[in-house]
């Protein structure tokens, strides 16, 4: 039983009201990742449009780790490169597997989503269930240096584990 304020006179409005319910669970994560991931509550800024550039720039992480979580659980076969960048995937690959070199075609997301969160501390034991926003958020912050770091000596040292630009003529677009 839901108890509710707004007006429901037949199944259809009823149906719609729960289904508003239903995504309360989602807001009360995107907003836990907010607060204890982006950590709001403790930013100290001087004034209101610093607090506001600041929190634009949270709200895009945290919608980001929640899109994250919920891509991983809902369409866990598609690649993982529909999220990370080629660098990012490749880097967090080679990290994890302690392979210096990547594989040709991108790991399922399910796979990749479950790398993060490792690097977060999830420990994917058969009792864990999938991860959360928690690990991804300290994964994510991980790979950020990983990534970096993997397409600096990728570039630097071993040009062939990217791929090469859609283009290969440089003034491709320009007049």
């Amino acid at each position: 039983m839901l108890l509710t304020t707004m007006a429901v006179e037949n199944f259809d409005e009823a149906v719609e009201k729960l289904s508003w319910y239903a995504k309360r669970w989602g807001i009360e994560v995107y907003h836990r990742t907010l607060k204890s991931g982006c950590k709001i509550e403790e930013r100290q800024l001087g004034s209101a449009d610093r607090l506001e550039a600041c929190l634009a720039i949270d709200m895009i992480v945290a919608w980001r780790i929640f899109h994250l979580t919920k891509l991983g659980r809902e369409t866990p076969d598609v690649p993982c490169s529909v999220f990370f960048e080629e660098a990012e995937w490749k880097a967090l690959y080679c990290f994890v597997r302690q392979d210096p070199k990547p594989p040709d075609q991108p790991p399922t997301l399910k796979e990749a989503v479950r790398m993060v969160a490792g690097l977060g501390g999830f420990l994917g034991r058969r009792s864990d269930g999938e991860p959360g926003t928690k690990s991804l958020w300290l994964g994510i912050q991980r790979l950020d240096d990983i990534a970096a770091t993997w397409k600096f000596m990728a570039l630097n040292f071993a040009p062939h584990l990217l791929s090469s630009p859609v283009s290969g003529n440089p003034g491709y677009g320009q007049r």
